[in-house]
């Protein structure tokens, strides 16, 4: 029901704006599509703000939104990306400002292909179906070349060629097939498998030219990222142009920005890997030539030494030093012996001066009893009594008279 008001009795603009806001909070949540004009993300913030415009009315309304809902989409949305929002009209009375509340985000056409690539993206590298530690290296000479791409395609001649000029003995195993339309993943996943049964394969190409992401979809299939990943021979994935990038690039054992390049990194230069040989080949006769100069020089110097031009004059000095030290401890032992022989006369010459002989020498007798007991006071014999007196040359028998 409209408001009565006049001249005389107007109503505040508080009142219009609670008005504005009951009117808009009847409204229910709608499917809007816009363009994003203007996106602020504050770092600690748990609201997006963007703007979002007509560009055919030149009309643009403010979109709030929780940043769990646009972390959703925040790899393929920018400023200037279409999207479809669903949201419910807010009116912020204070301000007089209306606003969208967003509770989902979608991009469109082909933004919303890209997500759902995203997604499917996401999942298969949570399996760990796109881990480095799991790719393998092709050979370094590969003796045959399974080849997967369109027929008589731009792309395999330019592997074919490319291949063929820099290793001319090259053999492929092509398999030619549909690279885009509804047909492409099945035929490309036979050929893959085919290939990858045969054991006289060493490495498979995947390869097409550029185009858009819709013709190169096929290459972002999950069944076809999931056989690559199964495959016990290493894939080369070479689809598109650098920009290019569908899943097939991230499950592939070698990822090639173009078809040339493919045949560049797994088919070795003949003439690059010939000049490497004789790069090779002369390092090694430097290096041999070195060694030899080396140790020539040092036998010279070995033979130039005097040991080596007259052997015998090391034994010629050797005897000569044997024959001093000899001399040496000849003379040391003789003067250790003329020592030793003056110390043992001194020490004789004392032993013989405190020696009980010497003193009979000079006319000392010893008087000994019966028993063999020296005689030392006169008391201790008898009148009578017969004793043995030893002179220094003899002993004889004495008898004891009276005592004087």
């Amino acid at each position: 029901m409209a408001v009565q008001t006049s001249a005389e009795v107007p109503i505040p603009v508080g009142e219009v704006s609670r008005l504005i806001g009951g009117w808009i909070e009847r409204l229910g949540a709608v499917w809007v599509e816009g363009q994003i004009t203007q996106l602020s993300r504050r770092p600690g913030f748990g609201v997006v703000f963007l703007t979002l415009r007509d560009p055919s009315r030149e009309v643009s309304l403010k979109v709030t939104c929780y940043r769990s809902v646009f972390d959703s989409v925040a790899e393929l949305i920018s400023e200037g990306t279409r999207v479809v929002v669903y949201a419910k009209p807010e009116w912020y009375a204070p301000r007089g400002e209306l606003s969208l509340r967003a509770a989902e985000i979608r991009a469109v056409g082909v933004g919303e292909l890209l997500l759902r690539l995203e997604r499917l993206k996401r999942t298969l590298a949570g399996e760990g179906l796109f881990a480095e530690e799991r790719k393998r290296r092709p050979p370094f000479l590969p003796h045959r070349i399974g080849l997967v791409t369109g027929r008589a395609s731009a792309a395999e001649r330019d592997v074919l060629h490319n291949a063929r000029h820099r290793w001319p003995a090259v053999r492929f195993a092509v398999r030619n097939v549909a690279v885009q339309g509804v047909h492409a993943v099945v035929q490309v996943i036979e050929a893959i498998r085919e290939l990858d049964a045969d054991p006289a394969v060493d490495v498979i190409i995947v390869a097409r030219g550029g185009g858009s992401v819709e013709d190169l979809l096929p290459f972002s299939d999950e069944a076809l990222v999931r056989a690559v990943a199964a495959c016990t021979t290493p894939v080369v994935s070479a689809i598109g142009h650098e920009p290019d990038s569908p899943l097939l690039d991230l499950v592939a054992d070698v990822r090639a920005s173009t078809p040339t390049d493919a045949a560049k990194r797994i088919v070795p230069d003949v003439g690059e890997e010939l000049a490497r040989v004789r790069q090779l080949r002369e390092r090694a006769r430097w290096v041999m030539e070195s060694l030899l100069d080396r140790e020539e020089r040092g036998l010279a110097a070995a033979l130039g030494r005097p040991v080596l031009a007259d052997p015998r004059r090391m034994v010629s000095e050797r005897e000569t030093q044997v024959a001093e030290l000899t001399g040496r401890g000849r003379r040391a032992l003789g003067h250790l012996l003329d020592r030793a022989r003056s110390d043992l006369e001194h020490t004789r010459a004392r032993v013989v001066a405190l020696s009980p002989a010497a003193t009979l020498q000079r006319g000392y007798a010893v008087l000994q009893r019966a028993d063999g007991a020296a005689v030392r006071a006169v008391d201790e014999v008898a009148a009578g009594e017969a004793l043995r007196a030893r002179v220094a040359d003899g002993a004889f028998t004495v008898t004891v008279g009276e005592r004087a």
